[in-house]
């Protein structure tokens, strides 16, 4: 399978042109209008900032009531949308190996008191102890990662997630689903390496590869720095040392594994030492065989039978400098699989850190795509406006090969088309657009509609709706 930077430019703009043909069927209801607004996302002079001035784009073509009614009344086929998303080229790393990336980003709507379904969603902010807990809309992404320095991802699906949602059931159902739909496109097959998925801290990492212990999946993850595991219990012994059990249930868990503590920490399985432009000498070790110490609560409250013992693999990576800090703290690491090897320790800590590109993707989706700036009611509205960003952002990243670099005078130029930011691609991608396919048809003329008569007063008021557990 080729990746998206070895795709040749007549290929990607034979994808481009397939993607944007199965996009227009995924829009059964106001698909004109609905295809011509993810148009007007793409083709935009400068970042969106308001829902209404894409109306005055070219490439919308009808008026703003439209704009706004496609949203409100149309239809978007998401299940069939997430198929035609993942039959897309995806990025491998140097190992030919798939490698996904689970992260949420927030909606936020904190005066939206009309709006159901919100939750309160953590923020990060400046400073230590400056994170807030803000109302919004949560959403699940699912993207897969480049090898090397970049800010590319491809999205691969979005899910928003509800105030009643176990988190971590409905994360590991979507990454079922989206390796299903992988294996669907022939993208992973019998044979290939285990899909890599790659979380950031706050998931329940042994939950996770619970749920997924039948799926051809590793679960990566960072852990908090004051986590206790455990090694595996030592064999029953006598009281006169002969192997057996005297009485007694046999124990369970083995010493204690004290992330804090480094008295804890026996000499380890696996250790090596990297040098990096960024970071420096770039030092990790590995213990294998290490599981934690489950108690029915959470998550594992309503687990029927004997509470199992999951075993992984934990990493600890020091970096000898930190852009930004004077003395960088170790970053631990837990790994779903119990042998691990000094070349798979290399290849973990760095998909892990390719797991912050997703950040970058965020980022240019609510400050250039304008994600989070429509003041959308429902929550159903906001999940076809995400999945529209979601379909222009995979447009932009099947014609990075093919767009027109229209460079700034400050701006570095780029040794490949690879080094093309996704801003960089949008501004020239209404070039591109003109040679694309424009499945829509023309707008018919109409007259806007008398409106509310003068003097009346709205009778209907909208329900104002609490705030869902964070």
């Amino acid at each position: 399978m080729i990746s998206v930077h070895d795709a040749e430019p007549g290929a990607a703009v034979g994808e481009l042109t397939r993607f944007r043909q199965e996009l227009y069927r995924c829009l059964p209801r106001r698909g004109d209008v609905l295809f011509e607004l993810c148009d007007a996302v793409l083709c935009a002079e400068g970042p969106v900032t308001t829902l209404v001035e894409l109306s005055l784009a070219a490439e919308h073509r009808r008026g703003h009531g439209g704009l706004y009614a496609g949203l409100a009344c149309g239809r978007v086929e998401i299940d069939r949308l997430r198929h035609t998303v993942a039959d897309t080229v995806l990025p491998r790393d140097r190992q030919g190996r798939i490698v996904l990336a689970v992260d949420v980003s927030a909606w936020l709507r904190p005066d939206a008191a009309t709006c159901p379904d919100r939750s309160y969603c953590h923020v990060s902010a400046r400073g230590k102890g400056q994170a807030q807990m803000i109302p919004g809309w949560p959403y699940s992404f699912v993207a897969a990662l480049e090898p090397g320095r970049t800010s590319w991802t491809a999205l691969l699906d979005a899910q928003r997630l509800n105030p009643a949602d176990d988190a971590t059931a409905v994360t590991a159902t979507q990454v079922r689903e989206v390796i299903g739909r992988l294996k669907q496109a022939r993208h992973w097959r019998t044979g290939d390496p285990d899909v890599l998925v790659v979380f950031d801290a706050g998931y329940d990492l042994p939950r996770l590869a619970y749920l997924l212990a039948d799926q051809p999946v590793a679960v990566l993850g960072r852990l908090r720095s004051d986590r206790t595991f455990c090694f595996p219990a030592p064999p029953p012994s006598r009281r006169d040392g002969t192997p057996g059990r005297d009485r007694g249930r046999p124990a369970k868990h083995g010493a204690e594994f004290k992330l804090p503590d480094p008295t804890t920490h026996p000499e380890p399985s696996t250790q090596t030492t990297t040098a990096t432009d960024r970071y420096g000498s770039a030092g990790a070790c590995a213990w294998t065989s290490l599981h934690p110490r489950l108690h029915r609560r959470d998550g594992w409250a309503h687990h029927t039978g004997e509470l199992p013992i999951i075993e992984g693999c934990i990493i600890r990576l020091q970096v000898e400098r930190l852009p930004g800090t004077r003395d960088p703290k170790p970053v631990w690491l837990w790994y779903s699989r119990t042998h691990i090897t000094p070349a798979d320790v290399d290849q973990l800590w760095q998909a892990f850190l390719r797991r912050f590109d997703l950040e970058h993707t965020f980022r240019f989706l609510k400050h250039t795509l304008g994600w989070t700036r429509p003041r959308i009611r429902t929550p159903q509205q906001g999940d076809r406006w995400t999945w529209l960003i979601i379909a222009a952002h995979t447009q932009l990243r099947l014609a990075r090969h093919h767009t027109q670099d229209l460079r700034r005078p400050w701006e570095k130029p780029p040794t490949t088309p690879r080094h093309l930011t996704p801003a960089r691609v949008r501004r020239g991608f209404r070039h591109l657009h003109r040679k694309t396919t424009q499945p829509t048809s023309a707008p018919k003329p109409s007259r806007p509609g008398p409106g509310r008569p003068p003097g009346s007063r709205n009778t209907h008021k909208a329900t104002r709706h609490p705030i869902g557990k964070g």
